[in-house]
């Protein structure tokens, strides 16, 4: 990991938060994309958004690739705009909208990506999935980022990540200590390991006292069956809404006040050793 491994995006919406108490709907919005067609899934999402009417900022997390699914294809997954299609939603909810989509890499090779879409219709810093999911053939196609992306929105500190890179706790760790108040996890996670999905995002909540959204797909690729079970987790590891099979959203609020207690009263995040993570503890 390099000496240097998190950055953010200062100014525009991602400027510091101050001391006000933002309470923010964070909802994960999972569905089955339709496969290798960004139009339709587009349309699908836009249709949930439209039925459930997010709060105004809310922070709306969608799935890993969640406009072609984890397709291999790049011609089919590098296509279009998708980063074009979430700023234009999300100005047209007034709302935080993160998309997993696929962008060109080296090599021949894409990047697995995600990033946030604010109200206005700008873009936060792009992250890249730093752990391709080598059990399932992802390094062949896709190459894996370098740099923990620590997104400085309004109202909240945000950690985007990607799937597999839930299994690697020291991503999580040098984003808590480069200001990460809340971590997302977007995936195409197989049923199969629901009950690692389940435990690893409860747990990365507790070990960095922060909040987690885990927003996974649901229905079939020709790879895998998906069974949901987005999860969104206080900094205290309290499960505060959690999706079962179905298409469908989960919502939570989050409080910076109520995490900044919790810190302060048990203060395990200020106890931590940087020095142990082999890099820097300074943070964009």
């Amino acid at each position: 990991m390099p000496s240097s491994p998190c950055q953010g995006k200062p100014g525009q919406i991602g400027a510091r938060p101050g001391r006000k108490r933002p309470r923010v709907q964070l909802i994960a919005l999972q569905y089955a994309p339709a496969w290798e067609d960004k139009t339709r899934s587009h349309q699908l999402v836009e249709s949930m958004l439209a039925e459930i009417k997010p709060d105004p900022g809310a922070l709306v997390v969608l799935p890993e690739m969640g406009d072609t699914g984890w397709s291999f294809n790049l011609e089919s997954v590098l296509s279009g705009d998708s980063p074009g299609w979430a700023s234009e939603t999300a100005q047209t909810h007034g709302i935080h909208l993160q998309v997993g989509y696929a962008e060109p890499g080296p090599d021949g090779k894409a990047y697995n990506c995600t990033v946030i879409a604010r109200p206005d219709g700008s873009l936060g810093p792009v992250y890249r999935k730093m752990h391709p999911f080598s059990y399932g053939w992802e390094g062949e196609h896709f190459a894996g980022g370098d740099v923990v992306v620590v997104d400085r929105l309004e109202q909240a500190v945000v950690c985007p990540t990607i799937c597999y890179d839930l299994r690697f706790p020291e991503l999580y760790r040098h984003a808590a200590l480069g200001g990460a108040e809340v971590m997302t996890v977007i995936a195409s996670w197989p049923g199969v390991r629901a009950a690692h999905w389940r435990a690893l995002a409860i747990a990365r909540a507790i070990e960095n006292q922060a909040f987690v959204v885990a927003t996974n797909r649901t229905g079939s690729d020709p790879s895998f069956d998906y069974t949901g079970g987005s999860i969104i987790i206080s900094p205290h590891g309290e499960v505060l809404a959690e999706g079962g099979e179905d298409p469908g959203a989960i919502t939570a609020e989050f409080d910076r006040v109520e995490m900044e207690n919790w810190r302060k009263k048990f203060p395990a995040i200020g106890d931590a050793r940087a020095d142990l993570l082999g890099g820097s503890s300074e943070h964009a």
